[in-house]
């Protein structure tokens, strides 16, 4: 075991943002976000980033293997079933990391063995030796998950934990899949396994609870007072279905009562808003302004109490300062006389590093931005920056647009887009101007996608306040979403149609197997 897991005190934090996080409907990253997002985590001290699951496509076996060649200091595991194909590719893909792991699994429950694997208990017994065996051929460090794992019966659980830990692996993870545990239920569980399983002192105990019951952080804190000491979690909770527990949340949550959990992880939290903007810039997952930690409503304090309170002494409602997540107080930092060197400047103080490229069109969109919008602030320039930093290497791009709109009609859109290097133009009416704007990209790029969400929200307040459009495209049972920042809401909104096309794109690409989950 390596000094991390030796350490009683301290939590190994396994990200799972672009494996199971990547399975949430509408969400789907091409390889340069997923790079992105991979060198934030390891920047924020993440211990392990399960890159993806090799096997799945193509696509996945490439960002896992380029995400291993490039990650130095995080773990770099890929995930695998229990079979002798899934673990040869898992083992292929991250055979170049610095630090490699395999990941394999298989369903143990009764539920599962009888209907979804149609598999004996013994034949899974099997089944986890041989696959343990293999993968640890393949790389020291592997990890072993009983999926269904909290409803799985305890005495072939513990069989199958120890025979796991027997065939080499160094981490067994419990998951709870379809988030059906509840924290005490869940500790004893785990306390359960550390008492019973002869062997569990050769291996880590890890927990990946999902959150279908809102109780995903909860349960994973509880595991952690009974032994475990991995958490297997997600940037802003994302993940399939209700998602997973909320990599923020259990960080902050040990930090913050670490009287009652004594316990530490490695991760620096001053990172933790650059992590949560980057992801909700590349997936078009907005978080919800009373989420825990990263919402937006998460310091902010409106009641007279409160506010009373705060003034006098912050600690009377505040038990974390902004500052600990990486939040900026929102100020006026810039204007239209603003110059370059400044502007990237102030962009780096806000978590974004840009090329040339991206910078030179990122500092004409705020000039633009300045001409139109008296005050610019923080928020202004994330939501700005954002497609210079997560798109500049989409299929399609935007150009101009030119809208005809009013009570009497027709509505009618003149859109330009750079379709793989080629400026196209096209015109067309609509039922209103939104309508008229996506019925031109659809003459400008022909595609089977049906609108499923279109929603409007302010960057900040005020009526020259930019507008930040989601879109979400459903194309044969595959589900994006897209997002677009401007001044003008038709133009983001187009903005917003164009980066739902071009994930449907990389999304037509992938073909994954069936059983992903674990």
């Amino acid at each position: 075991m390596n000094d991390i897991t030796k350490d009683g005190e301290r939590v190994v934090i396994f990200d799972t943002t672009l494996r199971d996080g990547e399975q949430s409907p509408g969400c789907s990253m091409n390889l340069e976000e997923k790079i992105q997002v991979a060198e934030v985590l390891e920047q924020m001290g993440v211990d392990v980033i399960e890159a993806g699951f090799p096997i799945a496509s193509r696509g996945d076996f490439e960002a896992v293997s380029e995400i291993a060649k490039r990650v130095k200091e995080s773990t770099v595991a890929g995930l695998a079933r229990a079979t002798a194909k899934d673990i040869d590719r898992a083992g292929e893909a991250v055979r170049h990391a610095a630090r490699p792991r395999i990941h394999t699994f298989i369903s143990t429950s009764p539920l599962h063995m009888k209907y979804k694997l149609q598999m004996e208990p013994e034949a899974v017994h099997q089944a986890v030796m041989d696959s343990v065996g293999q993968a640890r051929n393949l790389c020291d460090d592997v990890e072993w998950s009983p999926e269904d794992g909290t409803r799985t019966e305890h005495d072939f659980l513990c069989r199958c934990v120890e025979t796991a830990i027997k065939a080499g692996a160094r981490t067994v993870n419990i998951p709870d899949t379809v988030g059906y545990t509840v924290p005490e239920e869940f500790h004893r569980l785990i306390a359960m396994l550390m008492n019973r399983v002869p062997n569990i002192d050769q291996a880590v105990i890890s927990v990946h609870c999902h959150n279908d019951l809102g109780l995903a952080v909860a349960n994973s804190l509880a595991a952690v007072q009974a032994g475990a000491r991995q958490v297997e979690c997600t940037v802003n909770g994302i993940g399939e279905r209700a998602g997973n527990a909320a990599m923020e949340e259990v960080v902050m949550a040990l930090r913050t009562r670490h009287d009652t959990m004594p316990y530490k992880t490695g991760i620096d939290t001053t990172k933790i808003m650059k992590a949560s903007r980057l992801l909700s810039a590349i997936t078009g997952f907005n978080v919800q302004p009373n989420k825990a930690i990263v919402g937006a409503n998460a310091f902010a304090h409106e009641s007279g109490i409160h506010q009373d309170g705060m003034l006098k002494n912050a600690g009377t409602y505040e038990i974390m300062t902004p500052e600990s997540v990486g939040l900026t107080r929102s100020t006026l930092v810039m204007g239209k006389h603003s110059g370059r060197h400044a502007f990237k400047t102030k962009l780096e103080e806000l978590g974004f590093k840009l090329g040339d490229n991206e910078l030179n069109d990122a500092f004409q969109r705020f000039k633009d931005l300045a001409d139109h919008k008296k005050d610019v602030y923080d928020e202004d320039l994330i939501a700005l920056v954002d497609d210079a930093v997560v798109r500049h290497n989409d299929r399609i791009k935007f150009v101009s647009l030119q809208v005809v709109c009013g009570s009497k009609g027709p509505q009618t859109a003149e859109l330009g887009l750079e379709v793989d290097g080629e400026t196209r133009v096209e015109k067309a009416d609509g039922n209103g101007p939104v309508d008229a704007v996506f019925a031109a990209v659809r003459k400008v790029f022909p595609h089977e996608g049906s609108l499923q969400l279109y929603q409007v929200q302010a960057v900040t307040g005020g009526t020259d306040a930019q507008a930040e459009v989601t879109v979400r495209l459903e194309e044969e049972g595959k589900t994006v979403n897209g997002q677009g920042a401007d001044y003008d809401t038709l133009v983001a909104s187009a903005r917003a149609y164009v980066n739902a096309l071009n994930k449907l794109l990389v999304k037509r690409e992938k073909t994954a197997p069936a059983a992903l989950s674990a």
